[in-house]
């Protein structure tokens, strides 16, 4: 609330501002102008993405089965894959699928982890598989 005192104080404290700018044009037009290419230029170097990721990271392991079943790709294929990257740092946790002659196993690591590191440890996890796997099926990530 204001009193009746204040009232007086701040129109007149709004009638010399509005008159040392009207004074002081030029003044004014400068800041403004300096202002508004301070601002053009920190819009430039706004670090903000259009639609920024939001994808979790996940690395997918594919591995081709020809001839086997979808039965047959899950318990000698896919279960192994599962079951070598297991104890994985930073996963999350795996899914996958198993159809006529093919395994997905779709591994999912904590934000944060780098999508190389997560390669690079299940690169170095199926390589220790790759002898329980039937001959000819290579997992590849």
């Amino acid at each position: 609330m204001t009193t009746e005192n204040e009232a007086p104080v701040r129109s007149a404290f709004l009638e010399r501002l509005i008159a040392n700018a009207i004074r002081f044009r030029w003044a004014v037009l400068v800041v403004v102008a300096l202002l508004c290419a301070i601002g053009v230029w920190a819009f430039q170097r706004l670090p903000i993405d259009a639609t920024p990721d939001i994808t979790n990271v996940q690395v997918q392991i594919n591995s081709e089965a020809a001839g086997f079943s979808p039965l047959e790709a899950e318990q000698r294929v896919t279960f192994p894959v599962e079951t070598a990257i297991a104890g994985v740092p930073g996963l999350q946790y795996t899914r996958s699928i198993s159809r006529y002659g093919l395994s997905q196993v779709t591994a999912v690591f904590e934000d944060g982890t780098s999508i190389y590191f997560a390669r690079q440890l299940l690169n170095e996890r199926l390589q220790s598989t790759r002898d329980q796997l039937p001959e000819g099926v290579t997992p590849e990530l």
